[in-house]
């Protein structure tokens, strides 16, 4: 049996300066990582930011900057970008089309998590 999440462009909610639909929660789905579908509006850029989590961004349709502590970078649909912990980084979209993207990113407290429930799941 699959599980297939939709994605409801009507309830997209803002997070960084982008609109998003987070991954979970998800009964369902048992992962090592959290994710969001994410939108950046043509002519907008998102919040500056950086955190201790890995993090990578799936380009999937339009094109944008990402910018990792002011290094520029052209980023376009079928690129991706792996973004390491504590980089200050941030996307522009100075197009005429909304920038899609997905986004992923783990720690270590959330593989040690997703481990613990696995490894309960044989017992």
């Amino acid at each position: 049996m699959i599980d297939i999440r939709r994605l409801d462009r009507d309830r997209l909610e803002p997070a960084y300066g982008v609109a998003g639909q987070r991954l979970l929660p998800w009964p369902a789905l048992n992962a090592p990582f959290e994710g969001a579908w994410c939108v950046l509006r043509a002519g907008t850029e998102s919040t500056p930011h950086s955190h201790h989590e890995y993090e990578i961004f799936i380009a999937v349709s339009g094109t944008a900057t990402v910018v990792v502590d002011e290094a520029r970078h052209p980023f376009a649909a079928g690129d991706i970008v792996r973004l390491p912990p504590g980089s200050t980084h941030r996307l522009v979209n100075d197009g005429p089309d909304d920038f899609e993207y997905y986004g992923l990113w783990w720690d270590h407290e959330m593989s040690a998590t997703f481990l613990a429930r696995h490894e309960a799941d044989r017992r």
